[in-house]
């Protein structure tokens, strides 16, 4: 027994260094295919956090509405966000709410208009809700870039 496990310390295996770059070049050629992919995931969780603010201030603007009589007119950023308090309407390392509109129903026989917009945080693309006259509700993509993310234009419906 005393020199079988002789013979085994004494037993050069392991692996060879032609094995260990085979590997190592394989670990590196699957990282080169890993890490954009990882990295546009980042930029499509910033855009999908700025059209969630965008939705947030499509719904605290209708609540607003129903506060005042089904009229838009006066709800701005800050208005907004008395109703929805977690809208983000200063802190632009977050997605933010850019701007609101709203029209009074006064001379609009169809119906009020507004149109809310926030902005991703480090591709500058912007997402709005528009709601026209005729209660139709867009979803519009305004990008720097060629195209909004995922679409073929530069402004597109999301």
């Amino acid at each position: 027994m005393l020199n079988s496990l002789r013979q085994r310390t004494g037993d050069e295996g392991g692996f060879t260094l032609i094995e260990l770059l085979v590997v190592i070049l394989i670990i590196g050629i699957l990282a080169a295919i890993a890490i954009p992919a990882f990295l546009s995931q980042k930029s499509k969780a910033y855009d999908s956090s700025a059209k969630t603010v965008a939705q947030t201030a499509q719904t605290a603007m209708e609540t607003f509405a129903t506060e005042h009589g089904g009229e838009y007119t006066g709800a701005t950023r800050a208005e907004l966000q008395k109703v929805e308090p977690s809208l983000n309407i200063s802190n632009s390392k977050e997605a933010e709410l850019l701007e609101t509109t709203g029209e009074a129903k006064t001379g609009n026989p169809s119906g009020s208009v507004y149109e809310v917009t926030a902005k991703a945080t480090n591709t500058n693309d912007e997402y709005s809700v528009v709601r026209k006259s005729t209660g139709v509700v867009e979803h519009l993509c305004h990008s720097a870039k060629k195209e909004c993310p995922g679409k073929e234009e530069n402004t597109t419906s999301w």
